[in-house]
């Protein structure tokens, strides 16, 4: 039994650390940062299935048998069979190379748990930030609605727009007469607008289909000189403002949020969007 633990623990405790640490995130309302949440019950029992299968396969799958003729042909050499094989060389330094190799192989191990525990049971879960921005490209066509869905955001009510509502409507090329008196407030977290930075942020979320895998940034840009003296990266602001041309001469969007106020706020329960 104990070669049996000795041989299994480590994929065992791997497995059971992944699954405590769903479960965890599922009863504290965290695994939204990470799954979309029509998935969340999906996750949680499947987790509990595999906890229970993975003790399972430990408890019944059997150890090491004896042949079929009742001998134990271990690592030794008297075979049971009254006669002496052995060949007369010294194993010593064979077995002490291979017990060094064992204990390195544990310490490895040991140091692969205790990292798996520091990453999903002890260091703080957090949302995907401009670092991931940069990486993918903001507003692009499978993050923001597409062109069938322009006519019924640019005719219905503006009051109940969220960021990706309004980041489709500027990719879709809505002029300036539809923009005309139309005002938004909108939270997100900053991220700067790579061709003019000084100038112009964006104000941010991701959208999640099926995971933070597929995560796809959205944006609305914001008009503000100077935005990073009071708003640093990927904090967290709601941004409330009329829309009007972009006065920047470098930077990329036609229509920007000229913002009346720019409130620091916390990140909300639910940092992406839908």
């Amino acid at each position: 039994m104990r070669d049996r633990i000795q041989s299994r623990w480590r994929g065992i405790v791997l497995s059971l650390i992944g699954i405590v640490a769903i479960v965890w995130l599922a009863v504290t309302g965290q695994l939204g940062l990470y799954i979309h949440p029509r998935y969340y019950e999906f996750t949680v029992v499947m987790a509990v299935l595999g906890g229970v299968m993975v003790l399972a396969a430990f408890a019944f799958v059997p150890g090491a048998a004896p042949d079929a003729d009742g001998h134990d042909h271990g690592d030794g050499h008297d075979h049971g069979d009254g006669h002496d094989h052995a060949d007369g060389h010294d194993h010593s330094a064979s077995s002490a190379s291979a017990s060094a190799r064992g204990v390195l192989w544990t310490a490895l191990t040991a140091l692969v748990v205790v990292g798996a525990v520091v990453a999903l049971l002890v260091v703080p879960p957090s949302t995907l930030t401009t670092a991931t921005v940069d990486q993918r490209d903001l507003n692009n066509a499978a993050a923001v609605s597409d062109a069938a869905d322009s006519p019924q955001l640019t005719g219905g009510d503006t009051a109940d727009f969220t960021v990706k509502d309004w980041a489709s409507i500027l990719r879709q090329g809505a002029g300036e007469k539809y923009f005309a008196g139309k005002s938004a407030t909108l939270t997100g977290f900053v991220t700067p607008d790579p061709a003019d930075p000084e100038n112009v942020f964006y104000v941010a979320r991701f959208v999640v289909t099926c995971c933070a895998v597929d995560a796809q940034p959205v944006g609305v840009p914001v008009y503000l000189p100077g935005w990073e003296a009071e708003h640093p990266v990927d904090s967290w602001v709601t941004v409330s403002g009329g829309f009007a041309t972009n006065p920047s001469t470098s930077s990329a969007p036609a229509i920007v949020l000229e913002p009346a106020s720019v409130q620091a706020v916390d990140q909300p329960a639910e940092p992406y969007v839908y």
